[in-house]
């Protein structure tokens, strides 16, 4: 039998031991045997560590769990049920060294996990149970969902167990529903582990909370923690432990990590705390497929998905095998694990060469708008810097437009009238991330390549509420350079100056001579149609000849620009 827990440094001799408590049972109608909670005790004090056993109703041991001095950990139970109305089916009796009784996680234990019931016994100076004290749930209570009964001696402990579950049952048949049903959105706890300091580890929990909140994902808790990931869970075991009991007491149904993670992590904590794991990458894959709008997108978003599922598929199993007879033809033939890998690949391939195919209709497009010589305009930024807020402001365009990252997927290209009636082109652009995940700019690298087509750049930056702005343009100017676009003439604009504080304004035009605007006030963009006209003129985009005729999908509009 399997025993679980915190196992490491015992000796073959405890080790045996522990097994044999599975050869032990009790009534169905007792708690625990006098016998049984002997041999519990006895051996919690060979080892130094506080023992565990979950008892089913007939009374056998289902799991002998090892602790350490001060606390247990109950292992995923999903092989139990949960029905709706119903009791976990297993009681939680453990041993206690001190003088504490039912503490705080062993409530949370019971809730949560809707025991059937959680029991503390406490150990006398001979190494024999004392006293055990008990804590049962109470589900059609309006004040305390729990109740604890006095600690009494063991050997005068009355409690029948049977006629307490069945009572507990057939008065909460509609009590014990799953979390899930009183909110509409996933409950999630985010994480963020690294050897920063804290307050970039704070930056860091406040940007995925940003992300989670783009995917309609509710955010109730946050942990942080400096230090290196851990290769088997991410992250330390007695943090996982906070985490744990965090996410029983809020309903959590998500685990958010502000990394990537490997196949072997997602498992162990998804074994660990009996929740859905996922990291970085995939939160923002999942905004991206949200957002995604036009064909040539939603395609990329799924070349990018199906790049990040390759190399995590590692379910091996013959037993579904294909068989096939002949010569060299027999034993297992093609398994569900290189089924499923074929497949992806085969869907990868179709996508890249649909996605060539639009590729070259794009650069069709662009060297019309080349052969007509109007000088372009390409905006870029930091996600959610109001990017696409300021082309509507400049071309009365109705661009979606949302406070979340990444409401703009897909790039608008649309006229815009400069001052002294010049006509350009000026597009908005996907928004960009720390560590953008590596297939999806994989797969947005063509549109943003398209960036270098451009004449001049208009670098985007939330000057009003962001905490790490110069991490942020320091990120957007990495990516540029990745793309090589960092020799194309740059135009810092900081958006929502009516937020920002008159220190920050300052810095930005020192370092950056930055031009404050409100993007949502007209008023305020004129200055910056006049310095994206200078800009033109100076790189020698504009140049004093007739302009001809641009169309975009829409009709001329009238615009700040216009005199």
């Amino acid at each position: 039998m399997e025993l679980y827990g915190n196992l490491e440094g015992l000796k073959p001799r405890q080790l045996k031991q522990l097994n044999q408590l599975y050869r032990r049972r009790c009534l169905p109608e007792e708690v625990i045997s006098a016998e049984l909670a002997r041999h519990l005790t006895l051996s919690s004090v060979a080892c130094g560590r506080q023992l565990g056993l979950l008892l089913d109703r007939r009374g056998q041991v289902e799991m002998v769990i090892v602790g350490d001095s001060q606390s247990i950990t109950i292992p995923s139970l999903h092989r139990y049920r949960l029905g709706h109305g119903r009791l976990r089916g297993l009681r939680c009796v453990h041993t206690s060294f001190g003088p504490q009784g039912i503490n705080r996680e062993d409530l949370t234990d019971l809730t949560k996990l809707r025991l059937d019931l959680m029991a503390v016994i406490r150990i006398d100076i001979a190494g024999l149970p004392e006293n055990i004290e008990i804590a049962h749930l109470l589900p059609d209570s309006a004040g305390e969902k729990y109740q604890l009964l006095p600690s009494t001696p063991l050997d005068r402990l009355k409690l029948q167990c049977l006629e307490l579950f069945s009572s507990l049952e057939s008065s909460a048949a509609t009590a014990f529903t799953h979390s899930t049903d009183d909110h509409e959105e996933p409950r999630a706890i985010v994480v963020s582990v690294g050897p920063e300091t804290s307050a970039r580890l704070k930056d860091s929990v406040r940007e995925i909370s940003e992300l989670a909140r783009a995917a309609n994902i509710k955010v109730v808790d946050s942990f942080t923690q400096p230090r290196k990931l851990d290769p088997h869970a991410a992250i330390g075991s007695g943090k996982l432990k906070e985490i744990i009991v965090a996410s029983m007491a809020q309903d959590v149904e998500l685990l958010i990590f502000d990394h990537d993670l490997s196949p072997t992590q997602v498992n162990n904590l998804s074994r660990a705390t009996e929740l859905k794991v996922i990291d970085r990458t995939l939160l923002i894959l999942d905004i991206f497929a949200r957002r995604a709008q036009s064909r040539e997108g939603k395609l990329k978003v799924e070349l990018a998905q199906l790049k990040y599922r390759l190399p995590r598929i590692s379910e091996k199993t013959t037993a579904l095998s294909r068989l096939t007879g002949g010569i060299g033809g027999r034993g297992p033939g093609e398994t569900t694990l290189e089924i499923d890998r074929r497949r992806i690949r085969e869907r990868i391939s179709k996508i890249e060469k649909k996605l060539k195919k639009m590729a070259r209709s794009r650069t069709i497009a662009r060297k019309q708008r080349q052969k007509n010589e109007l000088p372009q305009v390409s905006i870029v930024g930091y996600t959610n810097t109001g990017k696409s807020t300021l082309l509507n402001s400049l071309t009365k365009s109705r661009v979606l437009t949302e406070n979340l990252p990444f409401a703009t997927l897909d790039p608008t290209t649309r006229r815009l009238r400069l001052p002294r009636e010049q006509e350009i082109i000026i597009t908005d652009t996907v928004g960009f991330i720390r560590r953008l995940p590596k297939d999806l700019l994989d797969a947005f690298r063509t549109t943003l390549e398209e960036l270098a087509e451009a004449d001049l750049l208009l670098h985007v930056v939330d000057c009003g509420s962001s905490d790490d702005l110069e991490e942020q343009i320091d990120s957007v100017e990495q990516l540029l350079g990745e793309l090589g676009l960092n020799q194309i003439p740059t135009l810092m604009v900081a958006n929502k100056m009516d937020l920002a504080e008159p220190e920050t304004l300052l810095w930005l035009n020192r370092r950056f001579q930055a031009t404050p605007i409100c993007a949502r006030d007209p008023a305020s963009l004129p200055p910056l149609l006049e310095k994206i006209r200078n800009a033109l003129e100076k790189s020698h985009a504009i140049l004093s000849r007739p302009q001809p005729e641009f169309q975009d999908d829409r009709p001329a509009p009238d615009n700040p620009g216009r005199p």
